[in-house]
């Protein structure tokens, strides 16, 4: 069902890469979403009219906000496939995280309001008249909340998308909370025990603490998530790979939203190779990975000298010191300036994320042992890794 909805609405829906394509995918799930939902709230507030339950009356509304979070999801969807303009240059693909959060801001909302009522239904029960026909209505919700969160789930991981990701989140929660409404509705229809509040308010905390953790997810691309270390791996792989490139740091990655990635590199290329050479080597990484990849790539050209015998000898001798303070930190763009009192050793450290020593404290321990080698001294700039892989990733 879900493959044949995506085959009849998606055109060329296999190139989930497409911007087109993807807005195409969102507004079937939005679309869905909204349709189906509004037919539960239909069917749920005139049973829940009908038979005086509170719950099942509450379980409406919930839907109805439900169809509205799939409308701002709709919205997004529409926004994030906009082209690129002068005071949005990078595009307008954030707004899928933006939906995203709100859909999560939603769930939170939601989970509260049924804590409150929950705690007065179980402060004061009422009587609820139970039939056939609330069974049904409960067991049809619960069959179209669970396909509609396996539909936003399989369509969210096809396109990546964080904002059908809260969505199938919320449509799951759903199912806990209407099987929750049955299961007091059979207790009290066998055993006139109303449970209904108990378990809307273990409901309730469970949605409201998974909304609190959606809320965490969502926002995560907003501040500026860390790249995949795969991605990371990937892009290392592919400019090493060419021949002319010896080397590749400082890689910062920056995503504005699903299919718009921009990234910047410094790669290392031998210094006695004609610079023309060089730069047309770069310039077809450049695009070979931009067209491959889908990853607006710059890159910055640094020469090495690889054939002085004297410098690599002290470009060995300083990277073993600084991998002797800790194996999480490299070393690159090294260069001396011989003198003749002393020579200077000019060089980057790249210090991961989070680290325990400062950079003074670094710059202080790599220079009072390179001294103990001879007479260095050591003019150092400490870079942060921005595109960091655990070495438990590696």
């Amino acid at each position: 069902m879900i493959q044949f909805l995506i085959e009849r609405f998606v055109p060329n829906w296999q190139n989930t890469q497409n911007s087109t394509v993807r807005e195409r995918y969102g507004i079937l799930a939005a679309s869905v979403g909204i349709l189906s939902n509004i037919f539960l709230f239909i069917i749920k507030i005139l049973t829940g009219l009908i038979f005086n339950s509170i719950a099942i009356t509450a379980d409406a509304v919930n839907n109805l906000s439900d169809a509205g979070s799939s409308v701002i999801t709709l919205l997004a969807f529409k926004i994030a496939g906009k082209p690129a303009d002068p005071e949005h240059p990078y595009g307008h693909a954030r707004m899928e995280y933006i939906s995203g959060m709100a859909v999560s801001f939603i769930i939170i909302l939601l989970g509260l309001q049924l804590i409150g009522s929950s705690f007065e239904k179980i402060l004061h029960p009422e009587t609820v008249t139970v039939s056939y026909l609330t069974y049904a209505v409960l067991i049809i919700s619960i069959l179209t909340k669970l396909w509609q969160g396996i539909f936003n789930r399989t369509v969210g991981k096809r396109i990546d998308s964080d904002a059908l990701q809260a969505t199938a989140a919320d449509s799951l929660n759903d199912v806990f909370a209407t099987s929750a409404v049955l299961i007091s509705a059979i207790v009290y229809h066998f055993t006139s025990i109303p449970i209904d509040g108990w378990m809307g308010m273990a409901v309730a905390i469970f949605i409201t603490i998974s909304g609190i953790k959606l809320v965490i997810e969502t926002g995560d691309p907003l501040l500026g998530q860390a790249p995949d270390p795969q991605l990371i791996r990937e892009i290392g792989q592919r400019i090493t790979s060419y021949d002319g490139v010896i080397g590749m740091h400082d890689l910062q990655v920056h995503s504005y939203g699903p299919g718009r990635t921009f990234a910047s590199v410094h790669a290392e290329v031998p210094a006695n190779v004609d610079i023309l050479v060089s730069h047309d080597i770069i310039d077809n990484i450049e695009r070979e990975v931009g067209a491959e990849m889908g990853i607006n790539l710059v890159i910055h050209m640094d020469p090495v000298v690889t054939d002085n015998e004297e410098i690599n000898r002290l470009k060995a001798e300083i990277d073993q010191i600084v991998k002797g303070i800790d194996t999480d930190l490299s070393m690159h763009d090294f260069r001396a300036v011989f003198g003749p009192t002393h020579t200077n050793l000019v060089f980057d450290v790249v210090v991961p994320p989070a680290f325990e020593l400062t950079d003074s404290q670094i710059i202080q321990n790599i220079s009072e042992k390179a001294k103990k080698l001879g007479n260095y001294f050591c003019v150092i700039t400490i870079d942060h890794n921005y595109a960091y892989i655990p070495s438990s990733e590696r």
